[in-house]
Formats: C-alpha cells, structure tokens, sequence
C-alpha cells in the first residue's frame, strides 16, 4: 500500500466526512413515522392523524432496528462503488469514495444498495462511519510492514478516534439498549403479525329541557373497543374487533309526557355494540383489506359498515366509525346514507386516472352488505335476505377539495319482525335501535318489505391549515311493496372544524343540520323539520388521551314543533392505546 493513498485517507478528513455514510443502519437509531387511517375516510389529505402510542412507536423502532439487521446480514460486501445506485462517475466525491470502497472495503451504504450521499452529515453517522473505516485501517495496519505507516499517519488516526470517542461511545450505548430492547419485546410479544389499538371512552352526560329533561339523568356511561389489526404481507389487514359498552341514548319525551321513538342526539358511543349490552364483550367487526392491483379490496364477515370503505369526507367529525376523538352524535360525525346497510359483504374501490387530465384525482367506489348473510333460511341469506349496495364517485382537487356522489340501493325482505329501520347500520347488535334521524325517517314495514333509492353528495374544503369546512345532503326514496307503505326522506347538515386550536392536537367543532326526516307520512304525528345543532372541543391532554366537553340542541323532537326543545351536555374522556 503506497505511503500516498494513506495520506489521501487519513490527512484529507474533509475527503472522508464527505464521504462517510457508512454502516449507519446498523449503528444509528432509526427514524420514526406516524401513521393513521382517518385521511382516508376523510377524503382530503393532509388532515391531523390519530398519532401512535409511545409504546409502538417504540415496538416500531425495535422492528425496523431487527429487521435492518437482517438486511444487512444477509447483503453482500459491497465491492464496487457501481453497487450503488445513486452514486454517478460526475459526483464530485466520486473518485474518494471510489477508494474507501474498492481499496479499503470500509464502506457498507444502505440495504436497498443506495448511499445518500446528498443528505445533511451528523456527527453521530460520521463517527458510525469513522469506526468502521478504522477498524478496516486496523486489519490492514496489523498485516503491513512497518515502513508502510508513519507516524503522522498513526497520529493522525489517534486524534480522530480522540475526537470522536464521545459519539462512539453514546453510539454503542443505544446499540446495547436497543438489542436489550429488542430481546426483551421478542420474547414478551404474543403475535409477529398482530398488533393492538384500543380506546376506551368515559362519557358523563346528561339531558335537559321541558319532560326531556324531567324523564332522564346525569348518567356515567363507558364503551371499549380492542382491535387486533392483523398484516401478513405489510400492505394487508385484518381487523378483528371486540366491544364491550353500557351506554344508553336519552329518551325524548313529547308534551303528554309519553317517550318519542327517534334516534335525535344519539351520541356515537351510544351505538356499535354499546346499547343495551351491559358491558358484555361481542366481536363487532371481522373486516380484512388487501391490495390487489390498482384496487384496494374490502372483505366484511361481520359488523361491515360502508364508512368503512367509503369516503365520507367529514374530517375532524368522523373517526373511525363512531369512535371517540370526533362529534359527539351520530348525525354529525357522518351523512345518514353510510348507515343504511351492514353486515357482511364485499366492497372494492379503483382509481380512474394516474394525475393529470380530468379523472386524474378520482375514483370509484363499490359495496354490497348484507346483514343476514349468516342466515340459511327462506328469505335469507347473502343475496335473499336484507342487503344495501352502495356507489359511489370520488374527485379531489389537490389537498384541499375532496367531493363524492353516492348512490346506495336497499332492501328489507318481508317480515322479521318489529322495529325494521331505513338506518340500520347497528342493526347486526341493537336490532331496531335508532341511531339517527326521526322514527318518521326510519320506520320500514314489516309485513310487506320495501326497497330504497338513497342519493347523497358530501364534500370537504381545507381553506388553510386552521379551517375545515365539510357538509353532506342525502335524499331517500322509499318503495313499499305494500299500499300505503312510499315515503320520501331527507337529511342534510354542515360543519366547521378549526384544528389545532389553542394547542396541536386540539378541535374547535361546530355542526348545524336537520336530521333525517320525513312529512305525511299514514299513522305518524308531526310535520317540523327537526334541526340539530352541536358544539364541541376536543382538548388532547396527551398522545393518548383526549377530554371533550360539548353541547348538542335539538328543535321539534319527533318532527313536532310542540315537544320542548331538548338539549345534551356531555363530558366525553378518550383514551386510545
């Protein structure tokens, strides 16, 4: 080895930090990065993102620190500088780190054969490099003759390593507190492929207003949820979730004092395997998603829901179908035409355009629900039984502007008994429950069957980063195969968020609207249009907990002008892990 090429190596440090991204991935702590479900159902990018647990940040820090490792094990040496594929013979280092890699081998780069070399240095990752160059310089000084190395030279290694002994040693610290790390979660973690979010919610809540507010209490009710978000292949998921809650929505109470059939100011917690269980635990949803192609495919055993696969484009209102971090109702968290159907069923949604051109930022969205899919008996079934298909046209204009029309067809089958509703889609665990809208807009008949024709537009519009504005209409058509049994039915509302108010994290929410409703219908008293009115703010304590307090006003309960208006306090406390 010539006494010149020692000196290009050990004299030239500004050479060599310009040249030392090496062996980094095995050495430094790797970055992290937040993920979140809620922009898709959002519909417009760029929306705040429920953030990860600290524990899985750190589960996720350990993963990709072991699987590096594994990468890198099983990479060859790297042997020519033309291994790296974003290295060019026209970079101006090209020439010296030519030299560390094909005459001294001390340069590993990363596992997918890229260096990086046009990114910001540390001192740690110069340090990380310097190590193993080093140790290279090590092996070849101890199989030399002596007259091949000076002392300059030698004194040269000795103050960089010097200089650098407190990054090294810092470097070594996490390497050691990493792979305790990650022996320790690999021998505790009970699934490779599974990994679990939960949310509890602690909701105080109360009613007031005329026989409304008479005929309920100040009341402490709870919902859990577990889901166990299974991935085989990185980009799949299977969503196995329990529920177990004791939440029960207040009654309305007419001028006569006698209680109003509706699902006015049904809190989202109040619902999906909540009302009326008791706490006792149910499997409320059995969803798996996969990529194929283009298209992104939606597979529902049980607890379907269309908010599932569908955008609803309602962000800071919706969370993840009727959780605990966005409006305090039903009504407002997204448009009644996502609730008519659920179940079991599939569901496939496919882009129109790759950028550009007109359909560039659209796509198509298709679902079938069934939600007596389990049944084999007459009239039952997957495709005999209860069902609601839904359509539905996505187009985005760039971060800001998400629009849908959507289209959803229903069917309820003859018979099955009392308490039949348009917006069913709890129907799988509270049967006839109300979740949304008057009994005006709901009720279905029971003897002879009907279908239904739902048409609904929803759009959302980010003026800035601190303004959300998003709205929805939906009209219903209601065929009965019986005389008598038609109604039409309409619902529609709008809301402002302002995110980030007072501090990140936090949601300033204000919603107004009329809940679904229908007039004149045979058999039913009242005519008024029944508004609905919500103010909330979300205050994040921390990454994992939020408290919410908010208001909820109702005008003409059950569509009928005389009933006193009623009004909802709550006090909603989320806790995500």
């Amino acid at each position: 080895m010539s006494n010149l090429l020692w000196k290009s190596l050990v004299v030239s440090p500004a050479v060599l930090g310009a040249t030392l991204l090496v062996s980094t991935t095995a050495m430094a702590v790797p970055s992290t990065t937040t993920e979140g479900s809620a922009a898709k159902q959002a519909g417009v990018t760029g929306v705040a993102q429920q953030p990860d647990t600290l524990a899985q940040t750190t589960i996720d820090q350990v993963n990709r620190y072991s699987n590096e490792g594994k990468q890198n094990n099983s990479q060859s040496q790297v042997t020519s500088v033309s291994q790296f594929s974003d290295v060019q013979p026209t970079d101006w280092a090209f020439q010296a780190l030519q030299s560390l890699v094909e005459r001294y081998g001390c340069i590993a780069g990363y596992p997918d054969a890229t260096y990086r070399g046009n990114r910001a240095l540390t001192r740690y990752e110069f340090a990380a490099g310097l190590n193993a160059c080093l140790n290279r310089v090590n092996e070849l000084i101890a199989t030399a003759t002596a007259d091949m190395v000076t002392k300059q030279d030698l004194a040269t290694l000795q103050r960089l390593q010097e200089e650098f002994s407190a990054e090294l040693a810092t470097l070594r610290g996490r390497v050691d507190s990493l792979e305790a790390r990650t022996a320790e979660l690999e021998a505790n973690q009970f699934s490779t492929t599974t990994k679990l979010v939960g949310e509890a919610i602690f909701g105080v809540t109360d009613a007031f207003g005329g026989n409304t507010g008479n005929n309920n209490n100040a009341v402490f009710q709870d919902r859990v949820r577990l889901d166990l978000q299974t991935s085989f292949t990185g980009r799949d998921v299977l969503h196995t979730r329990l529920a177990a809650g004791n939440a029960t929505a207040f009654s309305q109470v007419d001028k006569a004092g006698f209680p109003i059939n509706t699902g006015e100011g049904t809190q989202t917690f109040q619902v999906a395997g909540s009302n009326g269980s008791n706490n006792s635990i149910s499997i409320d949803r059995l969803t798996y998603e996969v990529p194929i192609g283009p298209a992104h495919v939606y597979l529902a055993a049980s607890g379907g829901r269309h908010s599932h696969y569908a955008a609803v484009n309602n962000p800071y209102f919706f969370d993840n179908t009727d959780g605990g971090n966005g409006a305090l109702s039903t009504f407002a968290s997204e448009s009644p035409i996502y609730r008519i159907g659920s179940g079991a069923g599939i569901a496939l949604n496919l882009p129109l355009g790759k950028g550009g051109g007109i359909l560039g930022n659209s796509s198509i969205t298709a679902g079938y629900l069934a939600s007596q899919a389990n049944n084999p008996g007459l009239n039952q079934g997957l495709v005999n039984g209860d069902y609601a298909a839904l359509g539905q046209l996505n187009f985005s204009v760039g971060d800001r502007v998400a629009l849908a029309a959507t289209y959803v067809h229903g069917y309820t089958g003859a018979g099955g008994g009392v308490g039949r509703t348009l917006f069913n889609s709890d129907a799988t665990t509270n049967a006839g429950f109300l979740e949304v809208g008057t009994n005006q807009a709901n009720a279905l008949t029971t003897t002879n069957g009907s279908s239904s024709n739902s048409y609904g537009v929803e759009a959302a519009f980010r003026p800035s980063d601190k303004l959300s504005i998003s709205g929805f209409a939906s009209y219903h058509q209601v065929v009965g195969f019986g005389a008598g049994d038609n109604y039409d039915a309409w619902s529609y509302g709008l809301g402002v968020a302002l995110p980030d108010l007072g501090k990140k994290g936090n949601v300033l929410g204000l919603f107004a609207g009329a809940e679904p409703y229908s007039f004149n219908r045979p058999g039913f008293v009242g005519n008024n249009v029944p508004y609905h009115f919500e103010g909330f703010y979300k205050y994040r304590v921390s990454d994992n907990i939020s408290i919410t307090p908010g208001v909820i006003w109702l005008t003409s309960p059950g569509q009928n002008s005389n009933n006193d208006s009623a009004i909802i306090g709550t006090l909603r406390t989320t806790f995500t892990f």
